[in-house]
């Protein structure tokens, strides 16, 4: 049985083909997900809103509980990675990660950055020791099978790479590298662009990246069969 996480960062609730003003990249998890129980019933599926509830930042207090060794812990260090935990367990219980990470100020929001630097925690999902030959780090998840969908929108366009505005795209680039850091490097991407003109462009935009979707769930769909 296949287990998908369903991840939606975007401050916005409520998806735009339901409610005016909207979240487009709602919209387009959410399509993911319907078609892919639809393809795939028996999945179990983990839903994560961190847009609505954001993870807690990374503190001086954390670093120094995750540095820990586990079996030397305080009290106090196991419940400031509590919260961690759950977020670290979720991902490692995954086969298939569907992520909707809006573009904020050219980069994913504030909420889904300290989703990151929740799941990418020395000693559950990335190794390190200094005193290890070659590269002192290495990924925790290597190997692991899993895979990872990106579905972005963006209120300009021009975002993808090549674009008149590639350069200034550091939402896939930074969840890629981030989800890479700790062995997740199967990555597919989905994006809608247009927001802010509120047009035709939008309009067709939408319709190409939920094309995108359709064919992202069969190819995906099939060859885990």
């Amino acid at each position: 049985m296949t287990t998908l996480l369903h991840i939606d960062a975007s401050a916005r609730y409520g998806s735009s083909d339901k409610i005016s003003h909207g979240s487009h990249t709602r919209r387009l998890t959410a399509r993911f997900v319907r078609q892919w129980i639809t393809l795939h019933p028996e999945t179990k599926v983990l839903y994560r809103d961190v847009g609505q509830e954001s993870p807690p930042p990374v503190t001086g207090k954390w670093i120094h509980a995750a540095f820990t060794s586990e079996h030397v812990r305080e009290d106090w260090m196991k419940e400031e990675l509590r919260i961690s935990d759950v977020l670290i367990d979720e991902v490692l219980q995954a086969d298939l990660i569907v992520a909707g990470v809006p573009m904020y100020n050219f980069g994913p929001p504030a909420q889904f950055k300290a989703y990151i630097d929740n799941i990418v925690r020395v000693g559950r999902t990335f190794g390190f020791d200094r005193n290890r030959d070659g590269e002192p780090y290495w990924p925790l998840l290597a190997d692991s099978g899993k895979r990872l969908v990106i579905l972005s929108s963006r209120g300009d366009y021009g975002y993808q790479q090549g674009g008149r505005l590639g350069s200034l795209n550091h939402v896939e680039a930074s969840v890629r590298t981030a989800f890479a850091y700790i062995g997740v490097t199967d990555v597919h991407e989905a994006a809608i662009e247009y927001d802010e003109f509120a047009d035709c462009r939008l309009a067709d935009s939408i319709r190409q990246a939920e094309g995108v979707i359709d064919d992202l769930v069969s190819m995906l769909g099939n060859s885990s069969i």
